[in-house]
Order: structure tokens, then sequence, then C-alpha cells
């Protein structure tokens, strides 16, 4: 749990702040006061307690409020409900200060507040910490005021006296919430600077220097400072290794700044790493669309914790997407074994949650299901694939259970029915005509009819001119049907509508490397989607081909690794066996082919590349 302080800054209900609105026998007595002008007292109409019942009710608390104070605080909530706001707030801020009572000094800024006076609401704040020095509840208000008038240059003071006011042992989470509490404001240099000034004390002390340099590292972070931020890690980790806070730094910094990355894995090297940042790590590779090395982080964190009952099902999933079914259905059966150990939410049907509240149970057992469904059918076992779909209950049928429904049919020699099935099956999701039209031309070209996947595709293009992504899928049945100038014209339309879609950037960019033409133009196209997706591994692979096919073979072979590495897909497998067959490491080459060939043993790529090579496996 974070301290008072920290949950205060980051918004969370805290002691403090539930204080701050508790009702002071001042403002009890002002409320009183209110009520007995506009109606009879409550106790009216009721008869006298009698001698025993008050003294049940103990003795009798006065009211700090005397006659002077008492009118003084009525006749400023008149002003202000008559709308003088600038009489009332005047009233309220001199009655708090002779009282010292901190709920009219937080009544007078409130005022302030409604009347869109910040000048006020800060004069009314420096007087009531002059007048109650040691009132912590001021200094909070003061900052989240300053935060929104947005008055960067006066944060330093209150932030450094607002820690310092904290015990030792809470110094460092209130540090660590203070890049969120000020992510508002727009300035986010001067915010950094101002920061790193009232942290200054904090920086050298050892027990709060990590919370400083991951704080000012999210900061610089946040002002588009990188190299700052990355600097800040890596003097964080430094300080001390098996902090997590520099490499949870590192992690967010990685989609952005590839040299963090060396930080993460030089902190999960070590034997007593957190498992919860291996796994951030996992996911962070996920979205980088790194599955092959996002498994191997799940493997690590499996053999040590096989408890990580969540950890099995996307270990499952990355195995079907890398074509393991063996092991995809380990995993998934493993997961199966350990799902009830999520907790089940039995008031909403089915769906729950696991012990943090983040998953929902029914969901990912139909996930399962699907995805075993997947492995058996890269296994060739359709009726095995077929009985895992029939597990999901008719009702929760979505379009994915569909097309893969669909798919097995197509398979058994059913194309029609698997067609009829994609249009008109009923789906939870309710796909629309365009979701339909897309999976039936994907059924279409997964059993190499590609003629009629173009027909199709064409006839929903005509309805909707502009659907880039109709668009897109046209282009890549074009590239099948030889029929490249169809194809670069439907690219080129994509990236004059969408110039920021990566997609269209590197399959114009690969289809001229792959017919060996315009090689300048095709590295072009390769680089600028590369700026779009840094992190893509089959625009890294377009990329080692394009370098392959300049005859730059040392380049190329760096980039290939990287994407092999990153996704092991049987085309990037293809070109990085051509690259190392070129450069005369054959035992490689036929090595990472026959790596590809169990994966998808009939993929059209690595056939040609086999082929025209002339290389028997």
């Amino acid at each position: 749990m974070l301290p008072r302080l920290a949950r205060a800054l980051t918004g969370q209900p805290t002691r403090l702040s539930t204080r701050r609105r508790a009702a002071t026998p001042i403002r009890l007595a002002c409320a009183a006061a209110l009520a007995s002008c506009l109606s009879l007292p409550a106790w009216a109409d009721e008869p006298p307690a009698s001698a025993d019942s008050k003294e049940a009710e103990g003795p009798i608390a006065n009211s700090a409020m005397d006659g002077s104070v008492f009118f003084d605080v009525l006749a400023a909530e008149m002003e202000a409900q008559n709308g003088d706001l600038g009489e009332a707030f005047g009233r309220m801020l001199a009655t708090a200060r002779r009282t010292r009572d901190e709920g009219l000094f937080q009544r007078s800024i409130e005022i302030a507040s409604q009347a869109r006076a910040g000048d006020k609401a800060l004069a009314a704040i420096k007087l009531w910490r002059a007048t109650v020095p040691e009132s912590t509840t001021a200094l909070l208000i003061q900052l989240r005021v300053l935060v929104q008038l947005d008055r960067t240059s006066e944060l330093s003071e209150p932030i450094r006296t607002l820690i310092e006011r904290e015990p030792a042992n809470e110094r460092s989470a209130t540090i660590a919430a203070l890049p969120r509490f000020l992510s508002t404001m727009a300035d986010k240099r001067k915010v950094l600077t101002v920061t790193e000034q009232a942290l200054a004390p904090y920086a050298k002390a050892e027990a709060t220097r990590t919370a400083v340099r991951t704080a000012l590292g999210r900061l610089a972070m946040a002002a588009d400072m990188p190299e700052t931020a990355l600097s800040q890690a890596r003097r964080g980790m430094a300080e001390d290794p098996s902090a997590p806070g520099p490499v949870l730094l590192a992690l967010e910094m990685m989609p952005k700044e590839p040299a963090a990355e060396a930080l993460v894995q030089g902190y999960l090297a070590r034997p007593d790493a957190l498992t919860p940042i291996r796994l951030a790590y996992a996911r962070s590779l996920d979205q980088q669309q790194r599955i092959g090395e996002a498994a191997v982080q799940l493997r690590e964190v499996l053999a040590k914790q096989p408890d990580q009952t969540a950890a099995w099902l996307s270990m499952g999933a990355y195995m079907v997407d890398l074509r393991e079914p063996a092991e995809a259905i380990r995993s998934l059966e493993q997961f199966l074994k350990q799902a009830n150990n999520l907790k089940s939410d039995a008031n909403d049907g089915g769906e729950g949650d696991d012990p943090d509240g983040k998953h929902d149970v029914r969901g990912m057992v139909e996930l399962t299901y699907l995805l075993m469904s997947q492995a058996y059918e890269q296994r060739g076992d359709l009726r095995t694939a077929g009985q895992w779909l029939d597990k999901i209950e008719p009702a929760r049928v979505d379009m994915p259970t569909l097309t893969r429904r669909a798919s097995l049919l197509a398979q058994s020699g059913q194309l029609a029915q698997a067609r009829a099935l994609v249009r008109e099956g009923a789906a939870r999701d309710e796909p629309d005509a365009r979701a339909r039209l897309l999976a039936e031309a994907q059924l279409l070209r997964d059993q190499r009819h590609w003629t009629e996947a173009y027909e199709l595709m064409l006839g929903g293009l005509r309805q909707d001119p502009n659907d880039t992504t109709l668009m897109y899928e046209l282009a890549m049945v074009a590239d099948r049907l030889n029929r490249y100038d169809d194809m670069e014209a439907l690219l080129r339309r994509v990236i004059a509508l969408k110039p920021d879609d990566h997609h269209a950037h590197n399959a114009l960019g690969y289809s001229l490397a792959d017919r060996n033409i315009r090689l300048d133009e095709a590295l072009a196209l390769v680089k600028k989607a590369s700026a779009l997706a840094p992190h893509d591994p089959f625009i890294v692979d377009s990329l080692g081909w394009v370098e392959f096919r300049l005859g730059h073979h040392d380049e190329a072979l760096k980039l290939l690794r990287r994407s092999h590495l990153a996704r092991p897909h049987v085309e990037v497998a293809a070109h990085l066996g051509e690259v190392l067959w070129v450069m005369g490491q054959k035992d490689e080459a036929l090595k990472i082919w026959r790596e590809g060939q169990a994966r998808e043993a009939d993929n059209d790529v690595l056939q040609e590349t086999l082929t025209r090579l002339k290389v028997k496996l």
C-alpha cells in the first residue's frame, strides 16, 4: 500500500483527505446556523430528553465558535450564496486566520476557486501555511492548485517540504508518485528542472536516490528527452542493481529508445531478478511483435514458477503463432488444469477474475479452446480440432470461432459450405458485411483460390472505394496473381489515403526487392515503413532482403538474424538461409531451412528458394 502522502498525490483516498473534509466544530455550527435560518431546529417537535438520556449521550462538547466568529462565518456564507464571492472570500479568510481553523482556510480556497481567482487561492494557501506552519494539508492543496494553474516555477519549495515531512521509510513512495502528479503541466522540461532542484537533497541519500533517479527519468521521458531518461536509468541501476524502479523505467523507454533494452536484459541476468519484471519484459516484446523472444522469457518464468497460470495461456498462444503445435498443446493443457486457480465471478454469467482482478476466466477458457483447435489443425488432426471448437457454447460463438470452423470445413473439401458459414453463420459479436467478406476472402486465399478471392474483394472495394484495408488485401492477392501493376496501384492508393500505413510501404518495397527491380526505391519505401514501425520483425526482414539484393550481405545477415530471433517465421527463415548459403555458411543455412520446413512444409517462399538454389533438405 502506498504511504498516505503518495496516495494523496496520486488522487487515491487517504486519511489525510478524509480529515481535510471532516466537519470541524466551527463548520458544524455554521451548518446548524444556516439550517436555523431556513426552518425550525430538528428537535423542535421532539419531547425534551430526560436527564438519564442526556447522561447516556455523554458530555456535551462546547463549540469553539464565539459569537463574533459565528456571525463572520455566517455572513461570509450568505455573501457567497448571493454571488458576492470577493467579499465572502475576504471575510472567510480573515476569520480563518483569526481562529487558525483549517476548515475555514479550505472554505476560503473553495470560494476563490468558485470565483476562478487562482491568485487569491494561492494567497489564501500561503497565509494558511504561515498561520499553521505544521499543516501538511495546506502543502498538498498548494501543490494541487499550482498544478491546476500550471505555475511550474513555484513547485520546488512545497515539493521539498512535503517530502521532508514524510517519515523516512515513506519518502521514496512519495517521490515515485511525483511524475504522475505533475503529468498535466504544459512545460515538461521546466517541470523536470524544477523537480530536479526540489529533489536535490534526496538524490544523494542512499534511501531515496533510486526513487529520485526513476522519477526524474520518467519526467525526462515526458519531456521528450530520452538520453536524459536513459542516463537516469543507468545511474539508478549502477547505484542499486537490484532495485526494480530503474529497470521498469528502462522497460517503459524501450519502444522509443532501443538502448534501454540492454539495461533490462542486464537486470534479468541477475539471479534475484523479479518475476513480474520478466513478465513485463515479455509483454513489451509481445507489443513489438517479437513473439519468439517473448516466448523465451515465458519459458524461463514457467520453469521456475509453474503456478503462473495466465502465462501458460500466453505461451500457448505464442506457440500457435509460431506454428509449434506440440508445445502449444502442452502449454494450453497446463493452463486448463490450473484455470480453477483463477477467481470466478458467479454473478456475471461465468466471467471472473484472477487474484489481481484482471482476467475474464470464461473468456480465457474459450480462447484456449480456440487455440487448441488451431494447434490440432496445424498438426493435420481436423477431427480433434473440431472437437475443441465444439466445447464453445453456440451462444458464445464469435467471428474468430466461426472462421476457424469454416477453415476446417474448407480443408475437408467443403469449401462451399465454409463460405456459406462465414457469410451467414450466427456470431455473438454481430460481424458486419465487411468483416464477413474479409473472412470469406481469407478462406479462398488459404485454399489458393486466388482469382475468386480477387473478384470477391474487388466487388467489396467497388462498394467502398476508399476502404484501405480492402485495398491492401486486394493488392496482396494481385501479387499472387502476378498482377504487379494492379498491386502497385492499389498500394500507392493506400499510401495516398493513409500516409502512415507502414504495411503498405513495407509491402510495396518488399515486392520491388523480391523482383530485384528499382532497389533504391524499394529501400526508401521499407525505411519509411521502419520509421513508422521500427520494431516490426517483418519490416526488419524486408530491410534485410533489400540489403541482400543490393549486395550488402553483412548488413543483410545482421538484420535477418534480428528478424528471425524476434519472430522465426518460415519466410524469414527462407531469406536468412539464402543469405547464409550465399555467404558460405551452408550448415547453418540448412539448419534454419529445416526449422522453417518443420513449421510450414508447403510454404511457397521456402519451396521456391530451395528449388532455385537446388537444395534438398
